[in-house]
């Protein structure tokens, strides 16, 4: 019997409220777009300074805990990054009645799929899957799950490079090394497929539909031919970095074009925003 899937709290903090169709609370889908997600920004309020700070990270969701968990399962976030004392002290703020240990975040990863063309410009749209996370950062401290965090972290840059580097870190540069983990109090997604929508009296306007291309643009990353170092010694590119990326191209690839042929629901506007 297939499993639950579980989904975050619908609080008002992080419930969408506008085009809420296009609204996702499912785990799975959340960490999915934030684990594909080259650069997480990361938002927070600093007691020194009057406008909220936003850093780009690199992220990846886990549990040290519960290593085989998938994306499916309660996870935390594993930011990496450069950790300012400020940054530091504020992942120190102790537990109160309102609210666990740790520095109030804000964390947004989003892919662009697609570029949606439609008859006017108030009409247009991208395609995309974007996530928002809520949580408190604590700066992780332990070894051993720091070293988790860093492989769990390295691998989300390239399946498989943390066995194919030099390991374990020494002791410079574990030392230098900051890991926040943020676990997460609730989150949501949002995503656009499909083709462009427009109103009904320029779908009809045969002047209007004659001149204006209207489709879709399919948008992905592509990962290019690697070009090696200058202190590089390894004659031929790795085996695994090869397939991972093309398995990276293909699904990118993929992923956009089956979100630009996605089909609006029957007798409805696509939504475009």
């Amino acid at each position: 019997m297939p499993r639950a899937e579980l989904e975050y709290p619908k609080r008002p903090l992080g419930t969408v409220n506008r085009y809420s169709p296009r609204a996702s609370y499912s785990l799975r889908v959340i960490h999915g777009i934030v684990n594909t997600c080259p650069t997480l920004h990361v938002s927070f309020n600093s007691p020194d300074s009057p406008f909220p700070a936003v850093l780009p990270m690199i992220g990846q969701m886990g549990s040290f805990d519960r290593p085989s968990s998938d994306e499916g399962d309660v996870l935390d976030l594993y930011l990496h990054g450069y950790v300012s004392s400020r940054v530091m002290n504020l992942t120190r703020r102790p537990a109160t009645d309102d609210s666990p240990p740790g520095m109030p975040v804000t964390v947004a990863a989003t892919h662009v799929d697609g570029l949606v063309l439609a008859l006017t410009p108030n009409s247009h749209s991208y395609n995309y899957r974007s996530a928002v996370l809520f949580g408190h950062a604590t700066l992780v401290e332990a070894d051993d799950e720091k070293l988790y965090a860093m492989e769990l972290i390295t691998d989300s840059v390239v399946a498989g490079r943390w066995q194919n580097s030099r390991i374990p870190p020494n002791k410079a540069e574990m030392s230098s090394t900051s890991v926040l983990k943020v676990r997460i109090a609730t989150g949501s997604a949002k995503i656009r497929s499909g083709p462009p929508g427009d109103e009904k009296h320029d779908m009809e306007d045969p002047a209007v539909v004659g001149n204006v291309w209207t489709g879709v643009v399919p948008v992905h990353m592509s990962l290019g031919a690697p070009i090696a170092g200058p202190y590089n010694a390894v004659d031929k590119v790795p085996a695994y970095l090869e397939e991972y990326i093309k398995s990276m191209n293909e699904v990118g690839v993929d992923h956009s074009v089956k979100a630009a042929e996605a089909s609006a629901k029957p007798g409805k506007k696509p939504v475009d925003d």
